[in-house]
């Protein structure tokens, strides 16, 4: 198979997980605003912060270096150890739930029962369902390593929908239950999702005349369970110790991952309300980044790595393909710029309408419109920090590699420390300011990257980044009338004045677009024309 086809098939699998995801993360969504309008954000910071770390963390310990192991590049392996390793993230999950759940339980601030009851319960049920998840761990090795793409989306994704509905009906007739409701729906969300890989490899594996058989190592479901091997060893010792060395490395990564739920639970840096409103606007402002641009990074990605050759700067590589990635890095940077910039002017006067209509008074007062508004200029940061980033790592050495993610890893831990001071000092939009700072960096380290890339070659792909006069202008004036909108409308006149709020974003955002398209003529041609670049991935002989 060529790598036009290969490139054809992964670009068709992405795009048939991306739809698939888009429209199970609308139904959630849609479910989520309904149930946030029968829960205090008490309950909504102990489950989302407090609860969701103890399972992320359980998990992570018990699993997440033995999935990195299993799935490394060996293609001769013996499967039944490599199960036999796979199973023994059972008994490690067991042990690391009963003593996080101890921490979680005697070292940590126990929220006021009256108000969050059945916090205990909480704890337990939270363990016990990063167990059940363990137990379908084979499964989902062995798909992923066979690139089974649609059941990992599907599986997922029913189990997300399935407890959506589930804790909708639970809050909706059961409300005094508190945290029974969200410890039940976790644990019914691991039991869903554990059964669909079981249920899918028993019909697969009973299916002889399937033609999928044929690449899987195990030919019932029996070779996926725990067994003596032919050589009499129970794993694979090579494999132990490789897990052993990704736990070692993968550690402070998970810590810098989880940071602000980190600090939040350990520090007590905020109260469990804080914690709930912070998190649910931080969902709302990523969902943007994972459903925009993260599928635009990347794709691109593929894109520079397939074209440009590494260890060589732009006047050792084939000029052609110099000059295709340049226009093209430009017209992505314009256009992350462009989205960027529309979500932060526009999301300034509309971040209270949204949170309203999203979750009620609880989001919409308080701190819940400025950290939407915060965190609408970092979508900003995310949008350049994506395209910089694809293109980075895909033209750097390996040892630019490695020196890059050495300043990464410095910059994550001094990020810890700055949201520790800056939520000390501006509550929980600190954490947003830390992220931003993070992100300049990033950018910047990005940026210089670029500059030195193309430094000796006619193209200028930088030159994204600059917008003409009249467009600043147009962004400048919506923000603007906007902003008066939002003064005079929104939002306690009722749902008359709040349309015409939006009326108003409308004609604005349209007035500014068509600016787009009048005064930035070579983003435009790009995207009607050179929008099937990424597919070009072959070097021209």
């Amino acid at each position: 198979m060529g790598s036009q086809e290969v490139l054809g098939q992964a670009a068709r699998l992405a795009s048939f997980g991306l739809i698939l995801q888009v429209l199970f993360r609308l139904i959630t969504f849609v479910l989520n605003a309904f149930i946030l309008r029968f829960l205090s954000k008490e309950i909504v910071g102990v489950v989302n912060v407090r609860l969701t770390l103890l399972y992320s963390t359980t998990l992570f310990l018990a699993r997440e270096a033995f999935r990195r192991a299993c799935l490394s590049g060996v293609t001769q392996r013996d499967w039944s150890q490599t199960f036999n390793l796979l199973w023994l993230t059972v008994p490690l999950g067991v042990f690391w739930s009963l003593f996080l759940g101890w921490v979680w339980l005697q070292l940590l601030e126990v929220p006021d029962p009256h108000v969050v009851p059945h916090y205990a319960t909480g704890v337990v049920l939270f363990g016990l369902s990063a167990v059940v998840e363990l137990l379908g761990e084979p499964f989902w090795v062995l798909a992923q390593a066979h690139m089974f793409v649609k059941l990992k989306v599907i599986a997922e994704s029913l189990s997300v929908i399935l407890k959506s509905i589930l804790t909708a009906f639970l809050v909706l007739w059961l409300p005094h239950w508190g945290l029974y409701i969200f410890s039940l729906a976790q644990l019914f969300y691991t039991t869903v999702l554990v059964l669909c890989y079981v249920t899918y490899f028993t019909k697969l594996l009973g299916s002889p005349e399937s033609t999928k058989l044929q690449t899987l190592p195990v030919s019932r479901i029996t070779d996926l369970l725990p067994n003596i091997t032919r050589s009499g060893a129970f794993i694979n010792w090579k494999e132990a110790k490789l897990t052993w060395s990704f736990f070692k490395q993968s550690f402070l990564k998970q810590i810098l991952t989880e940071g602000e739920r980190y600090v939040m639970t350990f520090l007590n840096v905020l109260n469990f309300g804080d914690q709930g409103v912070y998190d649910i606007v931080n969902n709302l402002g990523a969902l943007v980044a994972r459903l925009i641009f993260q599928p635009i990074e990347e794709s691109f990605y593929i894109f520079f790595a397939k074209v440009l050759e590494r260890e060589k700067d732009a006047t050792l590589q084939k000029q052609e393909d110099v000059a295709v990635t340049a226009a093209v890095l430009e017209s992505l940077l314009k256009l992350a710029l462009l989205a960027g910039l529309t979500i932060t002017v526009f999301g300034f006067a509309y971040s209270q309408l949204a949170l309203d209509v999203y979750g009620g008074a609880m989001l919409s007062s308080g701190s819940g419109p400025v950290l939407l508004r915060s965190y609408c200029f970092y979508v900003l940061l995310l949008a350049i920090n994506g395209v910089t980033e694809c293109f980075t790592f895909a033209a750097m050495s390996k040892e630019e590699v490695d020196r890059y993610n050495f300043v990464m890893l410095a910059l994550s831990s001094s990020f810890l420390v700055l949201s520790y001071l800056l939520t000390r000092w501006c509550g929980s939009v600190g954490f947003i300011l830390a992220n931003c700072f993070n992100m300049g960096i990033r950018i910047t380290q990005s940026l210089c990257f670029i500059h030195r890339y193309y430094r000796r070659s006619p193209h200028r792909p930088l030159a994204g980044l600059r917008l003409s006069p009249v467009l600043l202008g147009a962004f400048a004036l919506s923000g603007g009338v906007t902003a008066v909108s939002e003064v005079f409308l929104c939002c306690e006149q009722g749902w008359p004045a709040r349309l015409a709020h939006i009326a108003v974003g409308a004609f604005c955002l349209g007035a500014t677009l068509g600016t787009a398209f009048l005064t930035e003529t070579k983003l435009i041609h790009f995207l009607r024309t050179q929008l099937g670049v990424p597919r070009r991935t072959d070097k021209m002989t």
